[in-house]
């Protein structure tokens, strides 16, 4: 079983670090590491984020577990040489177009949220966002009109077939979970989201048991502070995606704690190939300070172990042991703690 383990920027290097120090305690026979640079650090030894050699390891791997990239040093660069552009051109080397972003309140932990207490214990959903299509990835320029003036433009499209490969990934994770499904979208402005309900309407004809409803982008944020329990799985398109993401990660008090998975049609021989990340970036203000948070990193790690190599048990003893740390009040800076990050990854190995 192989795992390419690219650290990247920043806090990449310190919560890589204890997340494999979890994955050593597990004592999995059988696996396969490989190291290489990604980012603002291959940038500065390579001369590009994503080098050749490093792509090649991505693709060697079962499961990619990343830490984040990030480096001010290179925002002057320009946009192709730039660090964060590794993780576009991997998401589109690897075909990985489903990225899942579960959203669950820890018990304990309610205070930290920005919503009431109440409101807060009931979330537990899961956002489904399509990664290779939407205004990411179509054409886009900045151009002078002939009176002068500078103009910008972003296309944005999806075809029905990307709608349709999304939205049977969320119809397939609402069947593992409370069988409820909104599609959010902007179809009354949007022709682009005109399709995308159109064809996830058809694609829920084969998951009768499925509960689908319909919701528009500026209604779904504003029922996330609202009233998050209503939700179970949300399937939504890449910007769309990429706003309610981090704004369900916030609900339930730090981006400190949640981890992502991002993954491709390709299947490995125990699972679908993908790339496991924590949500949050470099944080290059704390980096090497000893203060990041791992427990998205260690959480990412299970997700690797459960949908690329097929470990459920052990990907199940991981988030028991970072949820039996947080209940025993270990919590690090970002959750008003003062635990640091060799600390917390120690405390998750002892409840292992």
């Amino acid at each position: 079983m192989k795992i390419a383990c690219l650290a990247g920027d920043g806090i990449g290097p310190e919560i890589m670090a204890e997340a494999l120090k979890v994955l050593d305690a597990l004592d999995i026979a059988g696996i396969e590491l490989a190291h290489a640079d990604v980012g603002g650090t291959a940038y500065k030894k390579h001369g590009q984020p994503l080098p050749p050699e490093t792509l090649e390891v991505a693709k060697w791997a079962d499961g990619v577990l990343f830490g984040a990239v990030g480096d001010p040093s290179c925002d002057s660069l320009e946009r192709h040489l730039r660090p964060e552009q590794a993780i576009l051109r991997l998401r589109q080397a690897l075909t990985l177009f489903a990225n899942l972003r579960p959203a669950t309140m820890f018990p304990g932990l309610e205070d930290m949220s920005a919503l009431r207490p109440e409101v807060a214990r009931e979330i537990d959903l899961l956002i489904v966002r399509e990664l290779n299509g939407d205004v990411y990835f179509g054409e886009k320029a900045i151009r002078t009109l002939d009176d002068g003036r500078r103009q910008g433009f972003d296309f944005m499209s999806y075809a029905e077939d990307e709608v349709r490969r999304i939205a049977h990934v969320a119809f397939r994770a609402a069947m593992g979970r409370g069988k409820k499904l909104c599609s959010v979208d902007k179809a009354n402005v949007l022709e682009t989201s005109q399709l995308w309900r159109d064809v996830v309407v058809e694609t829920a004809k084969e998951y009768p048991e499925v509960e689908l409803s319909h919701m528009y982008v500026d209604n779904a944020a504003m029922q996330l502070v609202r009233n998050p329990g209503q939700f179970d799985v949300v399937v939504t398109g890449n910007l769309f995606g990429d706003i309610l993401s981090d704004q369900a990660s916030m609900c339930v008090g730090s981006i400190g704690l949640l981890a992502s998975a991002s993954l491709g049609e390709d299947q490995t021989e125990y699972g679908t190939k993908g790339l496991y990340e924590p949500i949050h970036g470099s944080a290059p203000d704390i980096a090497g300070t000893g203060k990041a948070n791992p427990m998205a990193m260690i959480l990412s790690l299970a997700m690797l172990l459960r949908h690329s190599l097929g470990l459920e048990e052990q990907a199940a003893r991981v988030e028991a042991a970072v949820a039996k740390a947080l209940e025993d009040g270990v919590k690090g800076a970002d959750l008003g703690g003062n635990s640091g990050t060799a600390e917390v990854g120690d405390a998750v190995l002892a409840r292992l």
